[in-house]
């Protein structure tokens, strides 16, 4: 899946959720390398649920979202559309 980010350094995330819920692969565009691989390297395998739980709401500075927020918004809509 796709996700191109607002209000971020990142401009797009990809990602995949199985049909357990776990988050696969998930990888940004632009952005902070070193901490965005971090993140990806943090969620693999967890429960897109779980991720979101944890990571909606986190901001950036003075931004009013992150790219970690970005991902949690990003996995949100991926599970409603398989609603």
């Amino acid at each position: 899946m796709t996700y191109y980010t607002h209000g971020t350094c990142s401009s797009r995330i990809d990602f995949d959720i199985d049909e357990d819920h776990l988050v696969h692969g998930v990888t940004f565009t632009d952005g902070c390398n070193g901490n965005l691989k971090a993140i990806g390297k943090l969620v693999e395998g967890k429960k897109a649920e779980d991720v979101i739980a944890l990571l909606k709401g986190n901001t950036c500075g003075f931004k009013t979202t992150s790219c970690a927020d970005q991902l949690a918004l990003a996995l949100e809509q991926a599970l409603s559309a398989r609603a």
